[in-house]
């Protein structure tokens, strides 16, 4: 899967996510996904740019790992509106 947020790999901070065991990178993203809303509030450009760029490709990884991860219909477009 090609990289949707162009970045030197060696200004990223952390890990490469391909390094990662299966749960440092679950563990990794849950944090990100936590930690998200107060860095986009509160953090300053850096902050964001970074948590962006670390965020896009831990999540590139994991989706790279499980292309047939379970789908919960609710959560697309249609099952949304109730259409499926």
């Amino acid at each position: 899967m090609a990289r949707t947020i162009p970045s030197d790999e060696d200004d990223v901070p952390g890990v490469p996510p391909e390094n990662l065991a299966e749960t440092d990178l679950l563990r990794e993203l849950e944090h990100l996904h936590t930690t998200r809303h107060g860095t986009f509030l509160h953090g300053g450009s850096d902050a964001l740019r970074e948590h962006t760029s670390r965020t896009a490709l831990l999540e590139e990884e994991y989706l790279r790992r499980h292309p047939e991860r379970e789908v919960d219909p609710a959560r697309t477009r249609a099952g949304a509106r109730g259409e499926e």
